[in-house]
């Protein structure tokens, strides 16, 4: 039996997965599975791994370049309020890994806690968050984590503790594909000194970004002690564009998509960037953009 046959009420064949990226672009999926519970989900991952069939999960596809070609195999997303629960409880908060950044970092602040606040205008899930380590020289979401609660690809559920973790830069060692719960160690403070810190944030993050108007996707990461953006302009690569895919002209490390864009216009437009880097610079860029 299909997984069409299995779950009929949260599964979808050939569900186009360009509306459910940032970018608009991308094929149709074999099958788009939302479950509704946890226990449904376990039940999708080893109807999955019985009949082999192979399993992405989707959040909240800002850092995703799903390309022109159906995908074939399940595509999960957990837009369940099962998934998007947020808990208080003193300067701790449990959030679902399915929920949506931004929500979380306003219930912080309302609750008066600090540490998410200069996390503000970066787009995803809890989840993908976490497991990308978002941030920036003003602070990273890894330094709140304190516990993570995980789904194996066997279905265990399993809790990994601060002292399990490893962070780095737009990075961990989170790699089970669900993240189901964030646990979060959050400091007290003024909820206007939060608010300055936040506009703060917020007025930088939104100056070195594409306008928010446009569909746009981080290329790669930077180099230890090196601006990829800086790296691209010095290559001479400034506003470059192929097909309709550009680079913008606020930050040269990202592609924006404009409107009849493909995905092969992305990859082209990321290979001659990288390509020229290496060239003109001797630096080797790295993706960061993932590519279905």
């Amino acid at each position: 039996m299909s997984l069409a046959d299995l779950f009929p009420e949260i599964t979808k064949r050939g569900e186009p997965l360009a509306p459910h990226t940032h970018l608009k672009i991308g094929g149709p999926a074999e099958f788009l599975l939302q479950p509704r519970s946890v226990d449904e989900l376990r039940a999708v991952l080893a109807a999955c791994q019985t009949e082999r069939v192979p399993v992405r999960m989707l959040g909240g596809g800002f850092n995703l370049l799903v390309q022109d070609d159906p995908i074939p195999g399940a595509v999960v997303r957990l837009t369940a309020p099962a998934f998007r629960t947020i808990e208080w409880d003193g300067s701790r908060i449990i959030a679902g890994g399915g929920g949506q950044l931004f929500d979380l970092i306003a219930f912080s602040v309302r609750q008066g806690l600090a540490g998410l606040e200069t996390l503000v205008g970066i787009r995803g899930t809890v989840g993908g968050s976490v497991r990308c380590n978002v941030g920036d020289r003003n602070g990273e979401i890894g330094a709140s984590v304190q516990r993570v609660t995980v789904l194996t690809d066997t279905g265990t559920i399993q809790v990994r503790s601060r002292e399990e973790l490893t962070f780095a830069e737009h990075q961990s060692d989170l790699d089970e594909p669900v993240i189901l719960t964030v646990e979060f160690e959050l400091d007290r403070d003024h909820p206007a000194a939060i608010l300055k810190r936040m506009r703060k944030a917020w007025i930088q993050r939104k100056g070195a970004e594409p306008f928010s108007f446009q569909h746009s996707a981080r290329l790669f990461h930077n180099p230890a002690g090196k601006s990829a953006a800086t790296l691209i302009d010095r290559a001479g690569m400034s506003k470059t564009r192929v097909g309709g895919a550009e680079l913008s002209e606020r930050n040269a490390n990202y592609a924006v998509a404009h409107p009849g864009t493909t995905a092969a216009d992305i990859l082209q437009l990321a290979d001659l960037v990288q390509a020229r880097v290496k060239e003109r610079t001797g630096v080797t860029l790295t993706r960061e953009l993932h590519i279905w």
